[in-house]
């Protein structure tokens, strides 16, 4: 069992951030999901997405927030998602706006699920942050959007 001893730091900090992208990008970041009733705690035993079986041991000083980095090294990341996993749901106006979303979201390396006609991403920010690198697909109305709750973490 993997033993945490503090926060890294956001995974929206620039020199995280890239280094996220770049494990992302070869499916090397896990994910420590955390019910908001836990957050406050210093110590927990808990299980990974992937199933790594992970103890949390923090200093006074700490806390557990939503998209705080674990674990990074050059193989493998960790990542807290904390609460309510939201999603931006897209819907294209058709096939061709369509196309061009699934193309948007994979170069993105955007977590996607399918429901129906629509793309739903997981939130890992602000939804305006995800529209804006839409561009045109958005401003132009070629794909309507709203953001869906989804289950307690």
């Amino acid at each position: 069992m993997r033993v945490i001893q503090r926060v890294l730091g956001s995974r929206s900090e620039a020199g995280l951030a890239e280094r996220l992208h770049h494990l992302e990008h070869h499916g090397a970041v896990d994910i420590l999901r955390v019910p908001s009733a836990d957050v406050a705690r210093r110590r927990l035993r808990a299980k990974t997405l992937a199933g790594e079986e992970i103890a949390l041991a923090l200093p006074r000083d700490q806390s557990l927030f939503d998209g705080a980095v674990l674990v990074l090294d050059d193989h493998h990341a960790l990542v807290a998602r904390v609460g309510t996993e939201r999603w931006l749901r897209l819907v294209p106006a058709d096939a061709a706006d369509a196309l061009e979303l699934g193309y948007h979201a994979g170069n993105l390396h955007w977590r996607v699920r399918f429901d129906g006609g629509a793309i739903l991403v997981a939130l890992e920010g602000p939804a305006e942050d995800y529209l804006v690198r839409l561009g045109a697909l958005v401003t132009e109305g070629r794909v309507a959007h709203s953001v869906d709750a989804g289950e307690e973490g």
